[in-house]
């Protein structure tokens, strides 16, 4: 049975609009469509993401999932429709948002500010999953007893709902998101000039600090633009940083220099310990680098042996070289059951190409 009792507006049926259509459509909730464009209407609706309006719907609950310089309009709009119901939006901004209601006269006790820490690289209907949000950390920055609708709906879809203050939210999506994405984009715009042979040896590691950067270029304008001062203020720091950097690096032989290097480094080594692992859970897992042979059916007996070892698999990374006749699988795991999963596999007669904690 569904924690939401009644029906639930989505506006908005892009990528979150339509995932969050999927989810409650699965749990049995009456979910109604609504997009300022009829083609990605319909697309949501053929996928099977919720239903088309109707005269006497009377929705509990809607979720604004527009572009985010859309989104405090479309909130007051729908706090204006639906009288009773309590609203929510799922923009990657929150202070704003909030200012601009408030600004307007907007009736903000039945409004409560959100954002999903989830995505994929692709937008639109098309690319929609119902288990988009599971583990997912989501963000709740409103109070009082409206609130609870929103944590249900969170819950519902298997999320984390976590409570933060609306400039909280924007400092801490600046430092984890924003910025990230601009980090990312700049060094894979350094690819577009590169010649053909040094893009041709691109590694996973290119692959992992590039994968954002083919992210929508309007829709980060409007986020950046949005949340420019805590993104600018963290964009200071780096630069400070880079020029630690670029300073050793022109005088290497000065005194210090290697120095400034290592610590930069060591700095990195500290900030990657704290990211958390899988669901939240503040902890570091072991890799192992198994060998695996590009034919059919072996990366499926590589995860059964795994099953068949008693171990639970935190993570799985694939790395395929083109023209390699092999791939290589880094499998995440708690460090305890490294050293016995190692064994495991080498029996089964797998190479391990390495191993890291």
């Amino acid at each position: 049975m569904s924690r939401i009792d009644g029906q639930v507006r989505i506006v908005g049926a892009g990528l979150l609009g339509a995932s969050i259509g999927h989810a409650l459509v699965l749990a049995g909730v009456d979910v109604i469509l609504h997009d300022a464009s009829r083609a990605n209407l319909r697309l949501a609706i053929d996928y099977g993401a919720g239903r088309a309006a109707a005269a006497d719907d009377s929705p509990v609950l809607v979720v604004v999932a527009v572009p985010p310089d859309a989104t405090a309009e479309t909130v007051e709009a729908e706090l204006a429709a639906w009288p009773h119901a309590t609203v929510t939006d799922v923009a990657s901004v929150k202070a704003g948002i909030l200012a601009e209601l408030t600004n307007s006269g907007a009736d903000t006790s039945r409004y409560v500010g959100s954002h999903p820490l989830a995505g994929r690289e692709r937008g639109g209907a098309i690319s929609a999953r119902a288990d988009l949000f599971v583990g997912r950390p989501w963000v709740i920055t409103g109070s009082g007893p409206r609130r609870r609708v929103v944590e249900d709906l969170v819950i519902e879809l298997g999320a984390l709902p976590i409570t933060m203050t609306a400039e909280e939210h924007d400092a801490s999506v600046a430092l984890v998101s924003h910025v990230p994405q601009i980090i990312a984009s700049l060094l894979a715009r350094r690819l577009g000039a590169a010649p053909e042979s040094a893009v041709a040896l691109s590694g996973q590691g290119l692959r992992d600090t590039t994968r954002i950067a083919s992210s929508d270029p309007e829709l980060w304008v409007q986020i950046l633009g949005a949340n420019a001062l805590p993104v600018a203020e963290i964009l200071r720091a780096y630069r400070d940083d880079l020029d630690t950097v670029l300073s050793a690096l022109v005088s290497p032989e000065a005194p210090g220099a290697r120095r400034a290097v290592a610590e930069v480094l060591a700095g990195g080594n500290a900030g990657v310990a704290r990211i958390p692992g899988k669901h939240g859970q503040s902890k570091r897992f072991s890799q192992l680098v198994v060998r695996v042979n590009d034919e059919p059916g072996q990366l499926a007996r590589l995860l059964t042996d795994i099953g068949d070892a008693g171990v639970n698999m935190e993570d799985l990374r694939l790395e395929h070289s083109p023209g390699a006749q092999f791939g290589l699988a880094e499998i995440s795991v708690l460090p305890e059951v490294e050293a016995r999963l190692e064994s495991e596999l080498e029996s089964r007669g797998w190479t391990i190409a390495g191993a890291s904690a």
